[in-house]
């Protein structure tokens, strides 16, 4: 017969070598700055978030994210992988290239929008060249916008390492709207 056993049966004792951490997430409602975003172009909201007029967003605390540059269509961030962004096989989980390819992509869109535009993602492809560790450090996101439009924005980024090497690189595809 074979017998199950929950999560807290599993647990084990841990030894100094095995030492829980933690990571404490602060961000600040981004539901105001998202209705002052929408009057204001999006290169100059971006570049209010540089500059701190703004703070940043949820997801920034979560896998140590930064806006870094932005330009009409490019946008660039920059994010630091740690052991909390780790799967199961001891490396940094493919989410976390997603996520800053996501946003990175995003916010390219976003630099092209008049005062009054938005966006969401209507997809991402995703594809993972190079593994990342906490050892691979500060990765660096461009996103390229390479067909604006006034429903639809085509983009596409890649993440590369401190060497230059690219990790992973994405296309997406961003609806745009009047909210």
């Amino acid at each position: 017969m074979l017998r199950s056993s929950s999560s807290y049966e599993k647990r084990r004792d841990m030894t100094e070598l095995d030492q829980a951490q933690q990571k404490t997430i602060t961000w600040v409602d981004p539901r105001p700055q998202a209705a002052a975003a929408l009057t204001m172009s999006g290169l100059d909201y971006l570049q209010a978030m540089i500059d701190g007029t703004f703070p940043a967003p949820p997801i920034a605390s979560h896998i140590n994210l930064e806006l870094v540059t932005v330009s009409p269509g490019v946008a660039e961030m920059a994010a630091t992988p740690d052991e909390s962004h780790y799967n199961p096989i001891g490396s940094v989980h493919g989410g976390f290239a997603a996520t800053l390819l996501d946003s990175v992509c995003g916010c390219a869109v976003q630099t092209t929008l008049p005062a009054g535009k938005a966006y969401t993602s209507l997809d991402l492809s995703v594809s993972f060249l190079r593994g990342m560790t906490s050892e691979t450090g500060r990765v660096t996101a461009q996103g390229r916008v390479t067909k604006p439009g006034s429903r639809a924005a085509f983009v596409e980024a890649d993440i590369k390492d401190a060497a230059g090497r690219v990790l992973a690189t994405a296309t997406s595809t961003c609806l745009v709207f009047t909210p």
